[in-house]
């Protein structure tokens, strides 16, 4: 089907498509989530909570809530050594991107409250031009609009609950050229799709210093449709096309303490269930018998990452925040490739949040993601038989907090 044009289309123009964690998620979507290396779900205290941890919604003061956020994303370039030939040597481009999100909390109407977040949680960007990535990845972009509306039931003083619907919009490209490597062959697919997953969220606080925490998100296929070009030893007319890829559930665990009066300590662990990604296979109407039609294996893992995050009260207008975290790479060796050459990562981040007044927090923060490198010697026969190195990423993220 042809690619949909709609309003939707237009935001998506303004949000990052970078990877910041396990695969192409993006957990960091808020100015204490980055400045807490993602550790806010157990600790979440102002509107972001709407998305990290609706059921929190229930321990905010009351009242309407709204956050606005804009976060700067500068992906470093990505050095790729072969150990084959010095010719297949070869740099990805740097990326930079700019990433707004919002969230809004209702007052309470009884014991419920509402909550509202528009968000970016999975996203790509990866671009290669020198001749031999270029073959299998010249382009590779993916971006997710997360619309997610909430509602927070408090049973008691102890107990909260919530849940509510995702709608999410998105759209990707990929674009492969291996005219540069003597084979007659190129192909770009741009699709779009708008799909629905749900999330579920719990937070037990025994005292006002402790607070048990869980959330979870479903998996969401995304099934694209769009438009794709080929090149075939000729130019072929455009055609329709199909591929899907998973927006993987996540499963999250965390806890926050007060070991000290102005400190709260986060522990909090992912699990991001990528097992649902187990192949990349393009379906083109009509058919036309290309290698690009081969379903390519994936089998990725189910991935893990570990936080802390930290929140001291300085004082009565300063909060100042830190943390690390450590986020294992779902994609193995046998099946990675150009387009991601993902691997385990440490993050670290501090940030701070002044209070201008009774209803107004302005806040920044600084996260410095580190990839190791990565070496892949599966086979000489492989598309990649070498060292990933460099990859890096830095976050700058501004935002403000109103209640009225």
């Amino acid at each position: 089907m042809k690619k949909t044009i709609s309003a939707l289309a237009l935001v998506s123009l303004f949000t990052a498509t970078a990877a910041l964690a396990s695969g192409y998620r993006i957990p960091e979507q808020s100015v204490d989530s980055s400045a807490k290396a993602g550790a806010n779900v157990a600790s979440a205290s102002r509107a972001d909570a709407a998305y990290y941890n609706p059921a929190n919604m229930s321990w905010l003061s009351d009242g309407w809530q709204a956050q606005a956020n804009l976060t700067y994303i500068h992906l470093t370039p990505i050095s790729y050594e072969d150990y084959r030939s010095p010719y297949f040597d070869s740099e990805s481009e740097d990326e930079n991107f700019l990433l707004p999100t919002g969230f809004l909390v209702s007052p309470f109407y009884g014991n419920f409250r509402f909550g509202l977040s528009i968000t970016a949680p999975y996203g790509l960007a990866k671009r290669w031009n020198d001749p031999y990535p270029r073959a299998t990845a010249e382009e590779f972009s993916l971006t997710v609009i997360d619309f997610n509306p909430t509602v927070s039931y408090r049973i008691n003083d102890m107990v909260s609950i919530s849940g509510g619907p995702r709608l999410l919009y998105s759209e990707a490209r990929v674009e492969t050229d291996a005219r540069y490597v003597g084979t007659p062959a190129a192909m770009t697919v741009d699709g779009d799709t708008t799909e629905w997953g749900y999330n579920l969220a719990v937070a037990v606080k025994p005292s006002e210093d402790l607070n048990f925490s869980a959330t979870y998100r479903s998996n969401v296929d995304l099934d694209f449709e769009g438009d794709v070009d080929l090149f075939l030893g000729r130019t072929l007319p455009t055609r329709d096309g199909e591929v899907s890829i998973p927006a993987p559930a996540v499963l999250t665990i965390a806890a926050a303490f007060k070991p000290a009066e102005a400190l709260t300590v986060e522990l909090s662990w992912d699990r991001t269930f990528w097992s649902e990604y187990e192949e990349l296979d393009f379906d083109f109407f009509p058919a036309v018998g290309s290698p690009f039609e081969t379903p390519k294996t994936k089998d990725w893992d189910d991935s893990s990452a570990y936080r802390i995050g930290l929140s001291y009260q300085l004082d009565e207008t300063w909060t100042l925040m830190g943390g690390i975290a450590y986020d294992e790479t779902p994609v193995p060796k046998e099946t990675l490739g150009f387009e991601l050459p993902d691997s385990d990562a440490w993050l670290f981040s501090v940030g701070t949040q002044y209070k201008v007044n009774e209803k107004m927090d302005v806040g920044m923060a600084l996260l410095y993601d580190y990839k190791e490198k990565r070496e892949v010697t599966v086979t000489p026969l492989g598309t990649a038989y070498g060292e990933f190195t460099d990859a890096s990423a830095i976050l700058m993220t501004v935002g403000l907090n109103y209640k009225f």
